[in-house]
């Protein structure tokens, strides 16, 4: 079935040529077999599962319309609230909490027919780039044990590069789908801001989070979007559908295509420390997309050096704000035997979140303080915007922006702990798309000569997944790396 896309498996489940429950049967046997390896899931729902699938498998036999996704088994990042599953964010303070209400997308997707499998591991409240930073368990590469798989969405890259899913949902706040896609040699979007509700997702950094899709085959992935996008009225982010109406995704992927310029940033290209090896990958890609009919240009994006530094501004603002509800009194980690009430605050978090997600907290706090605000967050807001800007001008010559994901292939386990600048500076091509809201998709495009993946990433405009989709299912009709698998043992 490892062979199937979802597309498929779903087409077989509704022709009954198998069922929903040998479908998740064989993914749920797949996650046993590799995942004390691989650690990509922090919950296994065997038996939420296997009564869906069983249930699934009943209303096909008696004609009953199951809705798109039809019995598909599905692996969902442990930062979305599930009322069947806990909702950990990996993190001490949220051990075993079982939200009261299922996600937006939860909903959608159950509507849909899925069957969920799991939630997957992730860096503590989606706080890192690596998976390394999660309070449960750590997330090993498929490709190679001694790498990082990538993160925060790790366990979901993971999941899906192992055949332990043949679909996966993450979370994006400045990568964190895009760069452990990349890692894992899989495909990952980012969709527009507002076009996913966040209802339910557990909030990071509130205006740059979106939740998107991993899955091997493109084709699946506009699946996915034509079930989780549209409007949903509990998000106050979430655009209305007559201001961006959602086109068939699926359907319009074989259209005619008139998105044919691709632009090149310059900024991307000449970053220091970009491998050779992914500098390489993307010259080749772009000579596929040549072959297709694709054209060129080169563009600037003046104000990349900025990213960083505005985002790790913005994000730890946000993330101050948000992580203040984990009091030790709401719900959460509470200190056993505390002093006071000011011990049960204070310990409580001390004793709850792991070091980098302080280490935020700490830094956005003081973005925040008095006499530092308009200094940090305030100049931040206002080079967001100038980054936004630099796209809106690139996207009146271009249709889409062709780019690195990351700028070195996946390293290795502990190899950045130690150095946080050094992790932070690796989300350099990830993090503008974020701070602008726009959508974006990484797709294979190679391997160094350590066989580890590499990918770019297609960068569209404004509620136009549509164009970055079709470019890259094109591109895969072409190439082949999506459908290389890792060796397990």
């Amino acid at each position: 079935m490892n062979n199937y896309s979802a597309i498929d498996i779903i087409e077989k489940i509704k022709s009954r040529d198998i069922s929903a429950q040998q479908a998740t049967e064989y993914y749920l046997d797949r996650i046993n077999a590799y995942d004390n390896q691989l650690g990509a899931f922090i919950t296994v729902t065997v038996d939420y599962a296997k009564q869906r699938a069983k249930q699934i498998d009943k209303q096909i036999e008696a004609g009953d319309d199951v809705g798109l996704l039809a019995g598909l088994p599905i692996a969902i990042k442990d930062n979305i609230c599930t009322s069947f599953a806990p909702t950990t964010c990996a993190s001490k303070i949220l051990a075993n909490y079982i939200p009261p209400y299922d996600a937006h997308i939860i909903e959608k997707l159950e509507q849909a027919g899925a069957v969920i499998i799991g939630k997957t591991n992730l860096d503590e409240f989606a706080m890192g780039a690596s998976t390394e930073n999660s309070c449960i368990k750590l997330t090993r590469n498929p490709w190679n044990n001694e790498r990082v798989p990538g993160g925060s969405s790790g366990g979901s890259a993971v999941a899906v590069s192992a055949d332990m899913s043949p679909v996966a949902i993450g979370s994006d706040t400045g990568g964190s789908i895009r760069q452990p896609a990349c890692f894992c040699g899989v495909c990952g979007i980012k969709p527009t801001y507002g076009r996913v509700s966040r209802y339910g997702l557990v909030a990071f950094g509130s205006s740059l989070d979106q939740i998107g899709a991993f899955s091997r085959d493109v084709r699946d992935i506009a699946l996915l979007l034509n079930v989780i996008a549209g409007y949903d009225n509990r998000d106050s982010t979430s655009v209305p559908d007559n201001f961006a109406p959602k086109p068939d995704l699926l359907a319009n992927l074989k259209t005619d295509n008139s998105a044919k310029k691709l632009g090149i940033p310059r900024e991307y290209l000449k970053q220091d420390g970009l491998d050779s090896e992914i500098a390489h990958a993307i010259e080749q890609a772009i000579k596929e997309f040549e072959k297709l009919g694709y054209e060129f240009t080169e563009i600037s994006l003046p104000h990349t050096e900025y990213a960083v530094a505005c985002y790790y501004i913005i994000a730890t603002a946000e993330a101050s704000s948000n992580l203040a509800r984990y009091d030790g009194v709401h719900y959460g980690y509470r200190v056993a035997n505390p002093k006071d009430y000011i011990d049960v605050y204070t310990s409580s978090r001390a004793e709850g979140f792991g070091n980098e997600v302080k280490r935020r907290i700490m830094l956005g706090t003081y973005a925040l303080s008095a006499g530092y605000y308009d200094a940090y967050y305030l100049k931040a807001l206002k080079v967001r915007t100038l980054i936004k800007r630099d796209f809106e001008q690139a996207f009146e010559s271009v249709d889409a922006i062709i780019a690195p994901v990351s700028p070195m292939p996946a390293f290795k386990i502990g190899e950045k702990v130690q150095d946080p600048l050094q992790m932070y500076l690796g989300d350099i091509f990830t993090i503008p798309v974020n701070l602008a809201g726009l959508p974006a998709i990484s797709v294979p495009c190679g391997f160094t000569k350590d066989n580890l993946p590499l990918s770019f990433q297609l960068i569209g405009k404004h509620f136009d997944e549509q164009t970055i989709l079709k470019s890259a299912w094109q591109y895969q009709q072409i190439t082949d790396f999506h459908k290389q698998r890792p060796e397990l043992s």
